[in-house]
């Protein structure tokens, strides 16, 4: 299967039958992004959360009596 990089605009080849392709094929709202653009990303993201400035903002969760 072809894909194309939603970064970097890379065609790729995937396996027909890998679980991603899978993913890809159906569900659309699924994209691909090729191994260089990840890494990349990763790294990134390591670096900025080693800086201290970066804040993961997360949903408070509010427990209901009644829905428990």
């Amino acid at each position: 299967m072809r894909v194309k990089c939603v970064i970097c605009d890379g065609i790729n080849r995937i396996y027909n039958d890998s679980p991603e392709a899978k993913k890809l094929r159906n569900r659309l709202i699924h994209t691909y992004m090729c191994p260089d653009c990840s890494e990349r990303i990763t790294k990134k993201t390591i670096d900025r959360h080693k800086t201290g400035k970066f804040k993961l903002y997360k949903k408070d969760m509010v427990e209901d009596e009644f829905l428990s």
